[in-house]
This record gives structure tokens, sequence and C-alpha cells, in this order.
């Protein structure tokens, strides 16, 4: 297998410690909105809590980011990181540049 594991661990490690920051970031964003109604405009209520549904979905992906490179990880550990879950051939490389996460073949996926 023409894969350099040894980068492809640290890429996936890379992007755990990035997902981790931005999700500790965006912690406020998504905390509970306070309607006071003395001090806040009906707009900017509103605004506000689209805000708060916009960074609890980013922090949703983020989540399932994290599973999958977990997972590749994982498959790192185990001697099957680059091969198909489905087929069991060789991820080509330059899928796995663009998504280092990836555990199937465009033609499985």
């Amino acid at each position: 297998m023409a894969i350099d594991l040894k980068a492809a661990r640290e890429r996936l490690e890379a992007m755990r410690t990035e997902l981790t920051q931005l999700s500790e970031a965006s912690q406020q964003a998504r905390a509970t909105v306070t309607l006071d109604q003395q001090s806040i405009g009906r707009l900017s209520r509103m605004d506000a809590l689209q805000q708060q549904a916009m960074a609890e979905a980013a922090e949703r992906a983020r989540q399932r980011d994290l599973i999958r490179v977990d997972q590749a990880l994982r498959r790192l550990e185990d001697g099957e990181y680059g091969y198909c879950a489905d087929c069991g051939e060789e991820i080509p490389d330059g899928r796995l540049a663009i998504d280092p996460m990836a555990e199937r073949c465009v033609r499985c996926a």
C-alpha cells in the first residue's frame, strides 16, 4: 500500500485537535438565548435564536466528523486504513487526500 500511514495519523490527529478547539470556541454561540424583552427587540431575538440554531447545526457536523476521525484512527490501529469497508479494495490515495476519514472507495460510497 502506498499510503503514508504516519502522515495519515498526523493529519487525522490534527483534524481532531482542530475540531475539538472549534467546538470549545463555539460553546458560547450555542448557549441558551435569554429573551429579555426589555433590552432586545423582537427582530434581535429572532436573529439571536437563528444564530444559535446555526451554531448548534455546525456543532452536530463537528461531532459527526470527530466520530469519523476516531473511526479512521481505529482503522489505522487495526491495519484496515485505506481499504474499503464494503469491497476490501484499496481506497485511492487521491480520495484519502481529499477525505482522510473515507472508509469506502468511490464505487461503494
